[in-house]
């Protein structure tokens, strides 16, 4: 599995502007909901609902929102880079400027795991990472993801 197989560039927001963490996930919702035909409300309890058992932010200015959806047919990912780093309550308390959503059918065990696993194993690297916040468009953002 590759990040084109779960990632299309028409998923990534170059320059996401929030001012706070429940505004970011409000407007990661929306998006969610208007690609995949779902209720916004109940996208964004779905991701607030898992942030409240603990912080997705995993340090390194990343954070990995994600939840299981209810009526969603396959697992759907975006990436967001922010226009500036938010306070995110990352485990290394360092703000949050990238951001991997990804939503999942509520059945969808290995399938979650995978793309949780390889989205994570991408933004762990420094280089893309560095790449990313340096990008100029959402197209740089998508080549920089393809290492």
């Amino acid at each position: 599995m590759e990040i084109s197989d779960i990632l299309s560039e028409d998923m990534i927001l170059a320059d996401l502007n929030a001012d706070s963490k429940r505004n970011l996930l409000e407007q990661l919702a929306t998006v969610v909901a208007d690609k995949c035909s779902l209720d916004r409300n109940a996208v964004f309890e779905a991701i607030l609902e898992r942030e409240n058992l603990g912080s997705t932010g995993y340090g390194n200015g990343v954070g990995y929102p994600h939840a299981r959806i209810e009526g969603l047919k396959k697992v759907f990912t975006m990436v967001a880079r922010l226009h500036s780093p938010l306070d995110y309550d990352a485990v290394d308390s360092q703000g949050v400027d990238i951001i991997a959503l990804m939503v999942s059918p509520e059945n969808s065990g290995n399938d979650h795991l995978q793309t949780l696993a390889m989205l994570s194993r991408a933004l762990k690297n420094q280089k893309i990472c560095q790449k990313i916040r340096q990008a100029k468009s959402a197209h740089e953002i998508y080549v920089a993801l393809q290492k």
